[in-house]
């Protein structure tokens, strides 16, 4: 596909502060205000404009991407992502550009705001003197000094929120599978496991994002570790929380109160939980400070009218491509190299402390590019904030991530070779792959083990002795369950080891991610089984 024409106008679909707008005319950028028009008008007028600037309201997806024949730019006024179709926009050369820690001070306030309103019951006892009651005796609150407060996730957000509650003489306690020990002990907090905080923390809040491993984090099961007379904050993502648990928790008296400022469906269209007296609620108000506004637009506008003007390093969350040049140069590398990370980082079950990316006849004008990608892989599936080309190797410095940058010579039996190695405390993970045709990404080995498949899609890692018959019982197991299998492949060691991965098609009703694996394991001859999602 060829670069898109050059056009500089900007349309601002939905409210911008001052600010940002001042920073277009500045720039000499001609721009329209059209908030709250159609779609219709919007698909219309869409080919007009080089640059489109959006909240969360607009769909920013393929039909509109697509339309926009003249558009480079989308510029997301905001951290999530939610309403941009990301993928679509690389594939059609838009760069996308956000806002990743615009708000993340708002946040955290607002998840301590909230925090200190569900102990002293602030919300309750505001409406009942409002109706002109004065009942003190209902509303007697709980004191957030001397409890054990469990923050799930060690982010931009939750890293704030612990450093907000330190003075309140309170115990911290985290899980993040990305933050060492040892950077956690220098914050004062307790690195501990999820079923640890669980089941020791008095106040749970939540600052991870939703994944297909954190979505219902919250739920029955979880709801039976908590200690009795829990409190529990979500100023994260709705989709953290299983709904019927929480109700039920709320029912029974295990969960004192809930905080929500986020929730499954955004509006809300059934209130049952919302309205329940144990709970406090807001409609996703953590970014909506004045400051926390003029942030993100002065942030994300300031990039667009970088990228705009040519800059050939952009802030992207996709694809920062040198100006005129086609996108599609450095992507299928910079794929292949976030494909090995990703991957590597969800085999790795503990926090890596070192990424090391070898890189083995890799056009030098990408290399750097590969290793960012490498690293923005590696810190995607579990990491709270937003991570571009741009900010991963910051997020990596924070996290204590030790990277390096190896080129070889020309690899033995391939024309080009790209390895992401990442080293924890007490356990190493490999993951090579190769570019074919200057597009066609395979991965060629893990852990050193030659197996060959496209790293795309729901795979299982299976690692099992090389015995007959565990094939057979793979498939048949599977096939028990009504799982699909859309590849197959295998690799074996000179150690009676063998380990396979299998390409599956997710079911329509859903993938039970623990039964699965609970499944596998129970299987004669599998020592280990991991389900892993690449993009």
């Amino acid at each position: 596909m060829s670069a898109r024409p050059k056009n500089s106008s900007v349309l601002v679909a939905e409210p911008l502060s001052e600010t940002g707008l001042a920073i277009l005319s500045q720039a000499g950028l001609s721009f329209d205000v059209k908030a709250g028009i159609s779609r219709e008008e919007l698909l219309s007028i869409i080919p007009g404009y080089g640059g489109l600037v959006v909240r969360s309201a607009t769909k920013v997806n393929r039909e509109l991407l697509a339309a926009g024949t003249n558009l480079r730019v989308v510029g997301r006024a905001g951290v999530g992502l939610d309403n941009v179709d990301v993928k679509a926009a690389t594939e059609l050369g838009v760069l996308v550009v956000n806002a990743p820690s615009g708000n993340v001070v708002s946040a955290a306030e607002h998840s301590i705001a909230m925090l200190l309103a569900l102990l002293r019951r602030v919300p309750q006892a505001h409406v009942s003197l409002k109706a002109g009651e004065w009942k003190r005796t209902q509303f007697v609150g709980t004191e957030l000094q001397g409890k054990t407060v469990g923050l799930v996730g060690l982010g931009q957000v939750g890293s704030r929120v612990a450093a907000r509650l330190r003075p309140w003489q309170v115990s911290l306690l985290a899980y993040d599978p990305y933050i060492p020990p040892e950077k956690a002990a220098e914050l004062g907090i307790n690195l501990v496991s999820l079923d640890e905080l669980f089941s020791r923390a008095d106040i749970i809040s939540l600052h991870t994002p939703s994944t297909a491993e954190t979505a219902r984090l919250v739920n029955e099961a979880r709801v039976a570790q908590m200690k009795e007379g829990v409190y529990l904050v979500n100023c994260a993502r709705g989709t953290l929380i299983d709904d019927t648990a929480l109700f039920a928790g709320l029912d029974s008296g295990k969960i004192a109160g809930a905080a929500l400022d986020v929730f499954v469906e955004e509006p809300p269209k059934d209130f049952a939980l919302i309205s329940h007296p144990k709970v406090i609620c807001t409609p996703h108000l953590g970014a909506s400070t004045v400051e926390a506004q003029d942030r993100v637009a002065v942030e994300t506008v300031e990039m667009l009218v970088e990228a705009l003007s040519g800059s050939p390093f952009v802030a992207a969350v996709n694809l920062p491509f040198p100006a005129g040049g086609d996108p599609h140069t450095a992507l299928p590398w910079m794929r292949l190299a976030g494909a090995a990370g990703e991957l590597a980082s969800q085999l790795l079950k503990e926090a890596p402390v070192k990424v090391e990316v070898s890189l083995s006849g890799v056009p030098p004008g990408v290399q750097k590019a590969c290793t960012v990608a490498a690293v923005r892989g590696v810190l995607t599936p579990r990491c709270a904030e937003a991570v571009n080309l741009v900010n991963a190797p910051t997020i990596a410095r924070q996290r204590g991530l030790s990277i390096s940058e190896i080129v070889e010579g020309g690899p033995e039996g391939f024309a080009n070779l790209v390895t992401v190695t990442l080293s924890s405390a007490s356990s190493r993970r490999s993951v090579s792959g190769t570019l074919f045709s200057e597009r066609h990404c395979r991965i060629v080995a893990v852990d050193g083990l030659p197996m060959e498949f496209t790293p795309e899609g729901n795979l299982i890692f299976i690692e099992n002795r090389d015995v007959p018959g565990v094939v057979g019982r793979i498939g048949t197991k599977l096939g028990e369950l009504g799982i699909n299998i859309a590849d197959f492949a295998l690799a074996r060691s000179s150690e009676s080891r063998a380990a396979a991965v299998v390409k599956i098609d997710r079911p329509e009703t859903g993938l039970d991610e623990d039964a699965l694996t609970a499944s596998l394991l129970g299987l004669p001859g599998i020592l280990a089984a991991r389900i892993v999602t690449l993009s």
